[in-house]
C-alpha cells in the first residue's frame, strides 16, 4: 500500500494553516483577540489593557477587520467613538485561544492561569481542549491519520446505505511524523 504524502512546498497556496496564520498568527493579534473575548471594545481600552503601541494596534485592528474577524462600528451611546467587536468568524477562534492557553499552562508556565475559564452553568472549570472522533472518543497522535479527500468521498457509503469498508484506504498515520527518519 502506498503512503499518502503531502507536497509541503505547495501547501502555502491552498492549505488553510499558513493562510490562517497570515491573519492571526502574530502575538499582538492574539492579545487583541484575548482582550476582545474579555469584553474590550474600544481603541483606548485595548491600548491600556494590553500595553501595545498605538500604531501597532491600529494596524492589527485594521487587519482583523479586513479579515472579517472583527467589525468596526460607531458606539451606540456615543456616535463619535467606534467599537470593535468579534464577528462570528472571530468568535470561532475561542477554542484556538483556549487551546494555546492550555498548552502554555502545561508546557511553558507550568501553572494554571488565573482567572480560570469555567462553564457558566455549573461554575466548574472547562475540560482540556482535545481532538475528538466522530463518536466523541478523545484521540491522541497515534490515533490519527491523513486520508485524501477523494478517498473519503469514494468510501462515503456502501450498498444499501451501510458504511463502506475503509480498510483499503491509503492513509498516512500521524505517529510516523514523530518517528526518526531514515534519511
Amino acid at each position: 500500500m502506498e503512503k499518502l504524502t503531502e507536497n509541503l512546498a505547495e501547501l502555502g497556496t491552498g492549505c488553510s494553516l499558513p493562510i490562517s496564520l497570515e491573519v492571526i498568527g502574530e502575538r499582538w493579534c492574539f492579545m487583541i483577540l484575548r482582550a476582545s473575548f474579555n469584553g474590550v471594545r474600544h481603541f483606548e481600552n485595548f491600548l491600556s489593557e494590553i500595553g501595545i503601541a498605538r500604531n501597532i494596534l491600529a494596524n492589527r485592528l485594521t487587519r482583523l477587520v479586513e479579515a472579517g474577524i472583527m467589525s468596526r462600528r460607531p458606539c451606540e451611546h456615543d456616535r463619535r467613538k467606534v467599537e470593535y467587536r468579534l464577528t462570528e468568524k472571530g468568535s470561532d477562534l475561542l477554542s484556538v485561544i483556549v487551546a494555546i492557553r492550555q498548552w502554555g499552562e502545561k508546557w511553558e508556565t507550568g501553572v494554571p492561569s488565573n482567572p480560570v475559564l469555567a462553564d457558566a452553568k455549573d461554575r466548574q472549570p472547562i475540560a482540556r481542549i482535545s481532538i475528538r472522533a466522530h463518536d466523541d472518543r478523545i484521540l491522541g497522535l497515534a490515533d490519527l491519520c491523513w486520508i485524501d479527500e477523494a478517498e473519503l468521498r469514494n468510501h462515503s457509503s456502501g450498498k444499501d446505505g451501510c458504511s463502506a469498508d475503509r480498510g483499503d484506504m491509503v492513509v498516512r498515520p500521524l505517529k510516523e511524523l514523530g518517528e526518526p527518519s531514515a534519511a
